[in-house]
Parts: structure tokens; C-alpha cells; sequence
């Protein structure tokens, strides 16, 4: 099957999609004041339990959104908090549900029709005494938005604007969007006082949209592995980051990801010469102390691995490094959703280099905006 060249002419979703994410931050933002009130309503006794254990939860990108929002929920709520993928959860319930334990589920659906994500909530609603649902997701017409229709004390939807539901194969806005819901779902109650960060992430987010040329230089320089890097939250940025460059180059670029600290420990070994480095900086100065040292180990490889980084704390001056700046600002832990746009380009323009359509990068079918060809077999 040859390539399919990407049509200048069709309207391009997955670039309208990626460049209007500030837009969509800001709707976003809007859509969660208008429903403070309910929010707080649905948290209100549930937050209250002592022993409340929150599980973050979705497939593939949906999971990422997870482990990335993990401890800052943690964090917010003082409740032990996990990110389970539905695909880990659909097979083994039994491992991950702890019957007697107050359960809050929290599901991150794009489309809310992934199999996964739907047999996910029966399964818990099944495993556990007691169980909540916050249902996260982009699609109104979705299963999942009218799952709480019949269980309207236990169950709230939050279904974001229509913006966020990506017409493209490769999710983008819709992954943004659904993780700065659920950072601004745990703190609610300051959701008014939150505006300046959101004007801060809005404009560092516009602000990395304008480097889009370089970003595009970089990725039409020569390499066939690229390894992403992040600490904390960050971590789950990388892996979505990861992700996003895999599939919008249809598997032809390969990509890792893993922490500043953990890539020491082994899978270092992924690289050679052909490899691009990418590092999500942590905005604390603390944690940048182990990230510098790493970058520093890097940079004195003989082989001279090229390698990019965002907007460090402190500035870095090392051999083959690029540092893509943005204007400091205050975005209160908002920065990872900026963060996520580096390799949104990344894969949006290595992609167009090797003449695939950004829209649809898949040339064989493997991969679909919806997946498909999953049963899910009854558990006994």
C-alpha cells in the first residue's frame, strides 16, 4: 500500500486542532466556572470519606492524562490516588478494585465509546461496596455522557466544549483540555482566583505555538528515535508526548520515554547517533538539580546526541543542546498542559515530512481515532 500524501487542499484538523488549544483553554476554563457549584455538590461528601481512594482512569492517551494529574490530586485532597489504565483494569479487575474501600473512579474519554472505558465503570460498580464516577469527556453524544442519567446522586459528567472533540486520528486539544479540567476540578473552590494562571498558560502556550518554525526545523532534521523526558507530572507528559510522535509517524520514528533520573538506570542504552533527546523540564529548581546533571551526562557523550529542551529554570549551556524558551510566568503546576504541545509539533511536522497526512497517519489501518476490533468477554 503506497503512502497517502497529505492533501494541502482538505481542511487540516490535526494543525487547527493543535493551534487552537489557547482558545480551547480558555473555553475550557469558562465551561468549569459555569459549573462550580455542581462540582463542589458532587465532591462535597465524597471528599469528606477517610478512607477514599481516587482512581484516575481512560486507554491509551486518556490513561496518560492519569499520570499526569495524579499528584496534584493526591496532593489536593490528601486521598491516596492512582492512575489505572482501562485496559489494565478490563482484564484483571480483581488486582486493582478493593471491595470494601470508597471509590472515586475518575474516567478521561475522548469519544467515550472505547470498550474499555465503558466495561472500566460496570467493573467497579461490580467490584466495589461503594463507588462515584466523574466522567471527563469530549463527546456529548458519547455513551459515557449519559451514563449519569441513571445515577445521578453517585455519578457527574463533565462534558467539555465541543472544540475538544478532535476530528484527527491523534488526540490534541481534547488531551489538553481534559487534564486542565481535572487540575481545576480539585481546587474549585479557587477556580475564580485562578484566571491569572490561565492567562499565564494561555500565553506561554500561544507563546510555544510561535516557535513552530524552529520546532519544524528540528523535526526535519535526521534521526529515527527520539527519547522524552520528564520528571513527576511531567513524566506523563513525556509518555503522551511519546506517543503522539509514534503514531502521527505511523510507527516510523520510534520513541521512548522515562524519567530524568530512571533513564540512568538501563534504558539509557536506547540510544545512538540517530536518536533527538527531548527534555520536559520540572519548573521546580530543586528537582532541575538531577535533570541538569543528566542533560550535563548527555551532552559529553562522544557521539554527540542533538537534543532539545523546554524552557529550563536555569539556563544550560552544553554542546549539541537547542533550549526553547518561554517568558517565565506563574501557572501554578498549569505548565504541563503547555508542556504537551512540544510534541504535538514534533510528530505534526516529522509527520508531514515523511508524506503522511497528519489527519490520518496510520497507512495500514492499525490504528483508528476510535479503537476497534476489542471484545470484551464476560467476567466470570
Amino acid at each position: 500500500m503506497k503512502t497517502e500524501i497529505f492533501d494541502k487542499k482538505k481542511k487540516p484538523y490535526t494543525k487547527n486542532e493543535i493551534f487552537g488549544q489557547p482558545q480551547l483553554w480558555e473555553q475550557v476554563y469558562a465551561r468549569m466556572v459555569e459549573q462550580k457549584m455542581d462540582i463542589h455538590i458532587f465532591f462535597e461528601s465524597i471528599l469528606k470519606k477517610n478512607d477514599l481512594r481516587i482512581i484516575l482512569t481512560g486507554a491509551g492517551s486518556s490513561a496518560f492524562i492519569g499520570e499526569a494529574a495524579k499528584g496534584f490530586v493526591q496532593k489536593a485532597t490528601g486521598k491516596i490516588t492512582q492512575a489505572i489504565a482501562t485496559t489494565d483494569i478490563v482484564t484483571q479487575p480483581e488486582l486493582f478494585f478493593l471491595k470494601g474501600m470508597p471509590t472515586l473512579l475518575i474516567s478521561f474519554a475522548r469519544s467515550g465509546s472505547s470498550p474499555e472505558s465503558l466495561e472500566a465503570i460496570a467493573l467497579a460498580d461490580r467490584y466495589c461496596d461503594e463507588v462515584f464516577h466523574l466522567i471527563i469527556t469530549c463527546n456529548k453524544d458519547g455513551e459515557l455522557a449519559h451514563y449519569s442519567s441513571n445515577k445521578p446522586k453517585s455519578v457527574y459528567c463533565l462534558v467539555l466544549p465541543e472544540a475538544s472533540n478532535d476530528k484527527s486520528l491523534a488526540m490534541t486539544g481534547s488531551f489538553t483540555s481534559m487534564l486542565l479540567s481535572v487540575l481545576l476540578a480539585f481546587d474549585i473552590e479557587n477556580i475564580e482566583n485562578k484566571k491569572k494562571s490561565i492567562d499565564d498558560m494561555i500565553a506561554q502556550g500561544q507563546q510555544l505555538l510561535k516557535k513552530s518554525k524552529t520546532i519544524a526545523q528540528i523535526a526535519s532534521k535526521i534521526f529515527d528515535r527520539v527519547v522524552f523526558l520528564g520528571s513527576g507530572p511531567m513524566l506523563g507528559i513525556a509518555r503522551e508526548c511519546h506517543l503522539k510522535l509514534q503514531e502521527l509517524t505511523d510507527g516510523q520514528i520510534i520513541c521512548k520515554h522515562d524519567s530524568f533520573l530512571g533513564f540512568r538506570h538501563g534504558p539509557r542504552a536506547v540510544v545512538n547517533d540517530k536518536t533527538l533527546m527531548v527534555y520536559l523540564f520540572s519548573e521546580d529548581v530543586h528537582t532541575f538539580k538531577y535533570e541538569k546533571d543528566l542533560v550535563l551526562s548527555i551532552s559529553q557523550d562522544p557521539r554527540n546526541i542533538p537534543s532539545i529542551g523546554l524552557d529550563p529554570p536555569r539556563k544550560l549551556d552544553v554542546g549539541s543542546y537547542r533550549s526553547i524558551a518561554l517568558e517565565k510566568s506563574d501557572c501554578n503546576g498549569l505548565k504541563i498542559v503547555v508542556a504537551t504541545i512540544l510534541g504535538q509539533l514534533l510528530g505534526y511536522y516529522k509527520s508531514l515530512q515523511l508524506g503522511l497526512n497528519p489527519d490520518n497517519p496510520s497507512v495500514s489501518g492499525a490504528i483508528s481515532r476510535v479503537v476497534q476490533g476489542v471484545t470484551i468477554y464476560p467476567k466470570e
